[in-house]
């Protein structure tokens, strides 16, 4: 799947050492081993994780030496001399970010990182650190029904020459209509604890999906279309990152490029979806905590 997702013209592939922990950046290594030099890997530090052992330690560690070990045991696993882009996945208040942007410039200088990023950050945040190392992307949730950061961090991006990078653009799949009220979902799935998934949130945030169905029946695409497509739309320096197993999901969102929502498209998109209240938080609250910092 990753290897096809390359076939159609994905370049940027977007990891963590908590996504496992280290499976994923493995995995990652393995299949992008043939290709490495036609694209950009991202990979993050900043959760509690034990680099000898995996275990999930809890909390958050960005302390200096624990980002330099993160980065060295990232390497190893992806099997690559340098990571494109490194982020911060979370902010780290026992850390001050200039101590996090300092240890980052250190590895950007020794060759081993090449850019620097912040996952979930606040716009004053994004300011300090950016005075310290260079910041070139900005990743938090962003979609039609997670609005979060147009206020601030949006503008911001702008002002300072960074990218943004929304994680979840589809709304955890809300948001391509495959998932209603009566769909199941597993204990195991992180959804079952998202406020945004409760029975009740489903059914009061199904007018967003039947608004992408009136468009995409409009254009001749699909909702998950529609959706990145107006992320598109948003700012030329947007670049969202929609995850998936399937290969044939893939090649349905790298063809959101192709679809383009003139003025009278997005005008309707904007005055219904002002008159939808969103039900329900985006993330449980003890995570939710850890946002914009």
């Amino acid at each position: 799947m990753i290897r096809g997702a390359y076939d159609l013209g994905v370049t940027l592939f977007d990891t963590a050492e908590a996504y496992g922990p280290w499976t994923n950046e493995m995995l990652l290594g393995e299949a992008l081993a043939p290709i490495r030099d036609k694209v950009v890997v991202a990979t993050k530090f900043g959760f509690g994780v034990d680099q000898s052992t995996g275990a999930r330690l809890g909390g958050l560690n960005s302390r200096p030496e624990q980002i330099r070990r993160v980065v060295d045991a990232s390497l190893t696993r992806l099997a690559m001399d340098h990571i494109d882009l490194l982020y911060q996945h979370r902010v780290d208040p026992a850390v001050p970010i200039e101590d996090v942007a300092g240890t980052v410039k250190e590895l950007i200088d020794a060759g081993k990182v090449r850019h620097f990023g912040l996952s979930e950050a606040g716009a004053a945040t994004i300011r300090r650190a950016h005075a310290v190392q260079k910041i070139s992307a900005i990743q938090s949730e962003y979609s039609l029904w997670t609005r979060d950061p147009e206020p601030e961090i949006l503008p911001l991006c702008e002002e300072l020459g960074i990218g943004f990078v929304p994680w979840s653009p589809l709304g955890a799949g809300f948001l391509t209509g495959s998932i209603d009220a009566s769909t199941p979902i597993a204990s195991t799935d992180f959804r079952a604890n998202s406020p945004r998934f409760t029975t009740e949130a489903r059914q009061a945030n199904q007018g967003l999906v039947e608004l992408l169905r009136r468009i995409a029946a409009d254009k001749g695409a699909t909702p998950a279309q529609v959706a990145l497509a107006w992320l598109l739309t948003r700012k030329p320096f947007i670049v969202p990152i929609p995850g998936t197993r399937r290969l044939d999901r893939v090649a349905e969102n790298v063809g959101a490029a192709s679809v383009e929502l003139g003025a009278a498209s997005l005008a309707e998109i904007e005055a219904a979806a002002s008159a939808i209240t969103i039900e329900g938080a985006r993330l449980p609250d003890n995570v939710l905590r850890l946002s914009y910092r």
